[in-house]
């Protein structure tokens, strides 16, 4: 997928306007997309919403890769823990055509009269090159991660096999396949979902644990402040 220079220079010119936007934009965005795709509220962090905190991470993310069209290069830490954050997720190649029409609508809304035609076509059309590259990256990552020795594709069931009191306020938890098959081994610095159905909540709740100890056990072993409903993870 290619970018024009005309469309290169628009989105450039106007990423500060989002910026300058980015908490109104950010909000609005939300609005649309969980009245249009209510099941997404299972895969966003609902605590991160109530905060404000995604909404500024969507358009900060927005403004970075609008400003750094023509290098991304520049932004290519971000990309890349994005791209990670939407494995981790299971976000799926499908998904990408409804989020772009929610953000691009969400710009128009909060622009107003400024989002002219030529604004909206040239982000649009970043959009959908940025889409592109996140997408061929995830699907890297997707076979990457199932083609590992113990890996999988999508989430696993783990039963808690040990609990540890570290402190007054840390326990940790020793997480064996319920299948009994291997587990992959991890680098320093990876992470696990934990996907949980809390009861008297309407949605999924999905948090990352980073994984501590020793990799090449029959275990994971992450550590959490409280005790949650643990039903299966997704490893990135």
């Amino acid at each position: 997928m290619h970018l024009d220079n005309e469309k290169l220079s628009i989105v450039k010119a106007s990423a500060p306007v989002l910026k300058e936007h980015s908490t109104a934009i950010g909000k609005r965005f939300y609005e649309l997309l969980f009245t249009r795709v209510p099941e997404l509220r299972n895969v966003f962090n609902q605590t991160n919403q109530e905060r404000g905190l995604q909404q500024e991470a969507l358009v900060y993310a927005v403004y970075a890769a609008g400003e750094n069209i023509d290098r991304l290069e520049n932004v290519e830490q971000l990309v890349e823990r994005i791209a990670e954050k939407h494995v981790s997720l299971g976000i799926k190649p499908e998904q990408y055509p409804v989020v772009g029409e929610v953000l691009i609508q969400a710009v128009r809304d909060v622009l107003g009269s400024a989002a002219t035609d030529d604004i909206i076509a040239a982000w649009q059309a970043a959009y959908d090159y940025i889409a592109d590259l996140f997408i061929k990256l995830e699907q890297e990552k997707y076979q990457d991660t199932a083609g590992k020795t113990g890996g999988w594709h999508g989430f696993r069931e783990f039963i808690v096999d040990e609990k540890i009191q570290e402190t007054s306020d840390v326990v940790s938890f020793c997480l064996k396949p319920k299948d009994g098959a291997p587990i992959a081994d991890y680098k320093a610095g990876q992470y696990v979902t934990l996907k949980a159905d809390i009861a008297n909540e309407p949605y999924t709740h999905m948090r990352q644990y980073s994984l501590s100890g020793p990799s090449g056990k029959d275990y994971y072993k992450i550590g959490v402040k409280r005790e949650k409903v643990m039903n299966s993870i997704r490893m990135v």
